[in-house]
């Protein structure tokens, strides 16, 4: 069946057909009607699943904790503070290997206060243990949904699925439902996380752990999120048989002989590509890559695409002060891990929701092809005097 729908509505749309069991709810702009949403299919009937109306970002994420420790599909949904008030207990459900799966709507962190979108709030959370992925499109978005809970089941780590704040959220766009059926294909049986809260077989979760174990704890969930990108793969490959639409970790598009390459996530990278497409057409060797999943890093993947370039330029939708922008520092780790790789620069733009318009990506190609001497380490897009 093919509706046309918001992005909002495509997340509520792949909790029901996943069959989630509980839900955790707490309202914040712009993610709110996804909680309505599915508030009005539990309570009409069309999805069995508890709707725990909680008055917290962080209950939100203690009651899924609660839950998933029990062996059932969960899902809750936040943004921007919302999402910073959770950081203790997304390290914690992490931490205890539990197949969460949220979405996240993007918007900006305050100060000051700010309800549009930007990056900044979940790769503030970079470092959680969270597996994140990025979507450029409202069909994307169900599709990512739909595929984190596979991804989550199957290595016991919880997921994070972004949308951009009412760029997609907001926004409606034909989208391909799939049928039920289908999706309990992909799905199988549902969680099996390493412990569970059994009345018949009792044991303590979550406990206390002296130095002489929690290092090995760590190591286990290092490399549980590390083997991620294999079985992410191996999902979007079954996901693709099924229903015939392909999402790899990392797009690269007119990148094969490219000199200049431009990075970019979300839907930021619809205007790259425009831009990408002109330039092709006046003869210069420009290509982009997109970001799709950056938890876990496909670095080998990276390093491929941008190795024949003489030139990347990474399109940030956040900053971390003091440093650079994220995803600047995620791809020089990667380009430069083997040895040599491209020239990196860093360029800021749409913080807060300002729009990232074709100039704006022309007048970076414009800087690192010509003008390279002028740039600095973080360079901004789009100020006003």
């Amino acid at each position: 069946m093919r509706a046309l729908i918001t992005g909002n509505e495509a997340v509520s749309t792949a909790v029901r057909l996943a069959r989630v069991e509980l839900i955790a709810a707490y309202p914040i702009t712009p993610q709110t009607s996804i909680s309505e949403k599915l508030s009005q299919y539990c309570s009409e009937g069309t999805l069995d699943a508890d709707f725990v109306k909680v008055e917290s970002e962080h209950s939100a994420m203690a009651t899924v904790i609660g839950a998933a420790s029990t062996g059932v599909r969960t899902f809750t949904a936040t943004s921007s503070q919302g999402l910073a008030l959770m950081h203790e207990l997304l390290h914690w459900s992490s931490g205890a290997r539990l197949p969460i799966v949220m979405a996240n709507v993007n918007r900006a962190l305050g100060a000051p206060w700010n309800i549009w979108g930007d990056q900044s709030d979940s790769l503030a959370q970079r470092d959680t243990g969270w597996l994140q992925f990025y979507c450029e499109s409202c069909q994307e978005v169900l599709d990512t949904t739909l595929m984190a809970f596979a991804v989550a089941e199957r290595v016991n780590t919880p997921v994070m699925v972004m949308l951009d704040g009412f760029i997609l959220s907001h926004t409606a766009e034909p989208v391909q439902i799939p049928e039920p059926d289908a999706v309990d294909s992909l799905l199988g049986g549902g969680p099996s996380p390493p412990a569970l809260v059994d009345p018949e077989n009792p044991r303590t979760l979550h406990a206390v752990t002296s130095p002489d174990h929690f290092m090995e704890f760590k190591h286990h969930q290092f490399q549980a999120a590390a083997g991620a990108e294999k079985v992410s793969v191996e999902v979007a490959e079954e996901f693709g048989k099924i229903f015939g639409r392909n999402y790899p970790g990392t797009e690269e598009f007119m990148c094969g002989d490219a000199e200049t390459i431009l990075v970019a996530s979300g839907t930021a990278a619809g205007t790259v590509r425009h831009v990408v497409r002109k330039y092709r057409e006046q003869g210069k060797k420009v290509g982009m890559m997109r970001v799709r999943m950056f938890r876990p890093y496909p670095f080998d993947e990276v390093r491929r695409i941008v190795s024949g370039a003489k030139r990347v330029a990474v399109l940030e939708r956040a900053i971390s002060p003091g440093s650079e922008g994220t995803m600047a520092q995620e791809l020089r780790s990667a380009a430069y891990s083997a040895g040599g790789g491209p020239q990196v620069y860093d360029f800021v733009a749409g913080l807060g929701g300002r729009d990232i318009v074709p100039e704006d990506i022309e007048r970076m190609l414009e800087l690192v092809e010509n003008g390279a001497d002028k740039l600095q380490r973080v360079n901004w897009l789009g100020l006003k005097e």
